[in-house]
């Protein structure tokens, strides 16, 4: 087959990612990088692209069949619909949208255009996740009691000023929602509702910030789904470093055993009450490939937008919640340079913490971490939030 037409809006940032991931595509003739999209001439070593601001006209001139979306996250909806509306296909960087509202709007596009959306949440590509849904509905861990998840990483101060939406919840005025559950740890919650059937029926949250950012950088929220299953994701940027120990997981209860999933490793762990420890590392599929497959054969999607609405929920309940609340600095301990400029910000014990979360399915003020409050709960209604205090 002739290679697929693909125009990236983008290139900068985690666009280079995506560069990365064309340049091998194309070298095997599956794609073709017909334009680029960005505000600034971008250099390629792999092909000659025609470059564009105007996002609809460069499709237009150059037939691209696909689009990937990877700009900052208030621009989403918009380029999304305009991509769609010109007769491509897209691949949208997570999180999709910042709010409900706004991915309802991609999503009206998608019904309306007949194109396809996938969302960017490699995770969700990986062999691992059927894997562990099997588990769970065989009944080989028992009845499932809920469904845990820890995050600690590390970021200088310099991440949170890389871009003018980077730790922003809104940038003038327009909602952002870039922070650590939303963000750098969306493909936890996204991936934990993946594994999990069920309406949202309420949501708790847990908003803090350490470094002097508008969003969180050290978060959790318990969700709670119809049927009685139970989610907590508990996540931090201000571990000591970023360490392989330390991956981001989730971890399934279940009164048979329970099934520890590395997401970012595609590695799964089961261990049954008595029984040794089962290890199995998981293939994983591209998600612009297998959109292209798509196109091409309409082999079902691995992240479709209509999947992650609900992620898209706990994203609306982040924000419509409380803004975060500050961590005092005698909480933290701060690392500096010669200059006496602050480098990195650690919360000591919160990578423990953070496993606590997932292993009890607690929340940070319930396990008494000493800078954390009380959650505040959204319970849903006709679709929306309404806020119990």
């Amino acid at each position: 087959m002739a290679p697929v037409k693909v125009v990236l809006a983008g290139a900068e940032g985690h666009g280079r990612h995506h560069l990365d991931v064309l340049r091998g595509l194309a070298g095997r003739g599956v794609v073709e990088l017909a334009g680029i999209c960005d505000l600034r001439p971008v250099e390629v070593d792999f092909a000659a692209p025609a470059q564009s601001p105007d996002l609809a006209g460069l499709i237009g001139k150059t037939g691209a069949r696909l689009t990937i979306v990877s700009t900052p996250i208030n621009t989403h909806a918009d380029l999304a619909v305009a991509a769609l509306r010109a007769g491509s296909h897209v691949l949208l960087e997570k999180p999709p949208a910042p709010s409900l509202r706004e991915q309802r709007r991609i999503a009206a596009a998608v019904a309306e255009t007949g194109l396809a959306c996938q969302v960017g949440f490699q995770s969700l590509g990986s062999a691992a996740v059927p894997a562990l849904r099997r588990l769970i509905a065989d009944g080989t861990l028992g009845r499932v009691r809920g469904i845990g998840g820890a995050g600690a990483w590390d970021r200088s101060p310099a991440y949170f000023t890389r871009s003018p939406w980077a730790g922003r919840r809104r940038l003038d005025g327009v909602d952002v929602m870039d922070g650590a559950l939303t963000n750098p740890f969306a493909h936890a919650v996204a991936t934990a509702l993946a594994l999990a059937d069920g309406p949202i029926e309420e949501i708790e949250t847990e908003l803090y910030h350490a470094h002097p950012i508008e969003s969180d950088d050290t978060s959790c929220v318990r969700i709670r789904l119809g049927g009685g299953q139970v989610i907590t994701i508990a996540v931090t940027l201000c571990a000591p470093e970023r360490s392989p120990r330390h991956e981001p997981y989730l971890v399934v209860h279940g009164d048979r055993g329970r099934a520890t999933l590395g997401y970012t490793r595609d590695r799964l762990e089961v261990q049954l009450a008595g029984g040794p420890v089962t290890t199995t590392v998981h293939e994983r599929a591209g998600l612009l490939e297998n959109l292209v497959d798509h196109v091409r054969t309409g082999t079902d999607l691995l992240a479709p937008l209509a999947a992650t609405e609900r992620f898209t929920q706990v994203v609306d309940a982040v924000r419509l919640a409380h803004e975060p609340v500050p961590i005092p600095e005698h909480h933290q301990l701060l690392r500096r340079d010669a200059a006496g400029e602050v480098v990195s910000r650690v919360l000591p014990g919160v990578v423990e913490l953070t496993d606590r979360c997932a292993a009890e399915l607690a929340l940070y003020s319930e396990l008494g971490a000493p800078w954390a409050r009380r959650p505040r709960r959204a319970l849903l209604v006709e679709g929306g939030h309404r806020y119990d205090r």
